[in-house]
């Protein structure tokens, strides 16, 4: 099996990711549906992405926005049916675009038939498809937490036992440790397959291999013995690409995650960069600036740690995330040029590129109420936080810098009412600037960030060395520039990005004077040694 990633379609490809809720609804009722991303089709090819990524779609109560799956072989009605899926997949592939599930397998709903039948009594065969403790009601059997708050232990009186749950109390762990369960899920794999999508997104995979005796979640002595036997089972069967979202994640398991010989996953969503802007051991929600030079630095080990023995997935955004343009970038005086330096940074990098819907367009984070938030995970902490004696003022400027719901705002197709989202209430509101920032007006705008973005994907198709370059970080203590060079068979790439709104001055006019510019992010594209604010520019030297 040795190389098996190594030509695979997916190194050169670039994914988008689509939340379905709010992409495009086709039906009236607010919430995005199936028939609704059918209907962008022609928006996606013109964009020039390979793939989409669909955040959940299955059948769901929606405790957790569909993270909570109750069938994992039907769609979920707010969505359309399995035979609108099967109709995506069809289509999609006719407009060269293939489809990624997002899969969620450490839990499932608790109105999954399976927990349905393991709450009946303790000898039914799919009690032992969760995680059960004996105990008595008011005694937990431990003090750990769940992600969402409150304990991770939920009493259930009929059978004088806990169940685990790492999420919400409504998403049971299911047990991997059962050979039963580990042979449903890969027959269910096996079954999508057949139905021809492209590949799979892995939720929180790194914790299907926990000891809650031990308070062990992430990265279990298990995990690998389980990716492994998952990928034989099902992923190796085909020609899929597998992105396991794996937040504990360091360069090292990394390169065993997403192994050349593709023995595990074809990539892995790691997130060490997108934790910087937080106080080191506190929540998220703790807000400290950008350290901008440990962010070069840690980009640079991933870029050169995984070079020729793991593959990197190269993300800012995405469903869980605030718009990057809104946390890094400047959504004001310099939203355009911002957005584009941003995408840049990224974009030139050895990995497989993500863009989250909007992203594209440089849509921005919101600054809504209280009330208006729909995120269990925003709600929660808003609740603890008060009691906890946070003033109100503190918590919802964290809510605004942080909250998920910045990232599920419906997509801003035109100016019109509803954004050209909906015709009828949207099940959030629609962020208020949808007037100056909507596709139909990018589309119109040569100059616009999606423009931008649709030159990035094809450099990438047409220069190797976007691919299979290597890696060399600039001016690694600059505190204003991130700079580095590709290079392959010859071809060397610069990429010289201001990260900040002030001009800045950079010492490496002698490398690139003279030589062809692929791209810049200001129209009149000088060529000194001053960097105008965000300022980004690719030379081929």
């Amino acid at each position: 099996m040795a190389d098996r990633n190594e030509q695979k379609w997916w190194k050169t490809s670039v994914i988008y990711q689509i939340y379905p809720r709010s992409f495009k609804d086709s039906d009236g009722d607010g919430i995005g549906d199936l028939n609704g991303i059918i209907e962008k089709l022609d928006y996606l090819e013109e964009l020039g992405i390979d793939a989409v990524w669909l955040s959940p779609v299955c059948k769901s109560p929606q405790d957790d926005n569909g993270y909570d799956i109750s069938d994992y072989q039907d769609i979920d009605p707010l969505f359309g049916s399995l035979q609108d899926m099967e109709r995506l997949i069809k289509e999609a592939g006719e407009h060269g675009i293939k489809i990624i599930m997002d899969l969620v397998l450490n839990h499932t709903s608790d109105e999954h038939r399976w927990f349905l039948e393991a709450k009946k009594s303790k000898d039914n065969p799919y009690h032992d498809y969760y995680v059960w403790r004996d105990g008595e009601e008011g005694v937990l059997p431990n003090d750990m937490r769940a992600c969402f708050g409150g304990p991770a232990w939920e009493w259930v009186p009929e059978l004088s036992q806990y169940y685990f749950h790492q999420f919400s109390v409504k998403q049971p762990d299911l047990n991997w440790e059962n050979e039963a369960v580990r042979r449903e899920i890969y027959e269910m794999i096996r079954w999508w397959m057949d139905k021809g999508v492209g590949g799979f997104r892995l939720d929180v995979i790194d914790q299907i291999a926990k000891e809650p005796d031990l308070k062990i979640t992430g990265n279990g002595p298990r995990l690998h013995e389980f990716i492994r036997e998952l990928s034989r089972e099902t992923f190796q069967k085909g020609d899929c690409v597998t992105v396991g979202e794996c937040w504990g994640a360091d360069t090292e398991r990394a390169k065993l995650y997403s192994a050349p010989d593709g023995s595990e996953f074809s990539m892995v969503f790691q997130f060490e960069h997108i934790m910087l802007d937080s106080v080191p051991g506190r929540e998220k929600w703790d807000l400290a600036p950008l350290p901008f030079v440990k962010l070069k630095e840690v980009l640079n080990k991933w870029q050169c740690e995984l070079q020729g023995s793991g593959w990197n997935s190269l993300f800012w955004d995405n469903h869980d995330l605030p718009r990057i343009v809104s946390r890094w970038g400047n959504d004001k005086e310099y939203r355009v040029e911002s957005a584009k330096m941003l995408a840049t940074v990224l974009h030139g990098m050895q990995g497989t590129p993500y863009i989250y819907q909007g992203e594209e367009l440089g849509m921005t984070n919101t600054d809504y109420e209280i009330g208006e938030y729909r995120d269990i995970e925003t709600l929660h902490m808003y609740e603890e936080r008060l009691e906890a004696g946070y003033s109100e003022e503190e918590i919802m400027r964290s809510i605004h810098a942080k909250g998920r719901d910045n990232a599920r705002t419906p997509m801003q197709w035109n100016c019109g009412e509803g954004a050209g989202f909906t015709d009828g209430t949207p099940w959030i509101r629609i962020n208020g600037n949808y007037g100056e920032i909507n596709a139909e007006g990018e589309l119109a705008d040569p100059q616009s960030v999606f423009h931008y973005y649709k030159r990035l994907i094809r450099l990438r198709k047409e220069y190797p060395v976007f691919v299979h370059g290597s890696f060399q970080l600039l001016l690694e203590g600059d505190p204003n520039i991130f700079a580095y060079v590709r290079e392959w068979e010859g071809v060397r790439l610069l990429v010289l990005c201001n990260f900040f709104g002030s001009e800045t001055w950079c010492p490496l006019k002698e490398m690139w004077e003279g030589k062809k510019r692929l791209l810049c992010n200001y129209q009149d594209g000088e060529n000194d040694e001053i960097l105008r604010p965000y300022e980004a520019r690719m030379i081929l030297l």
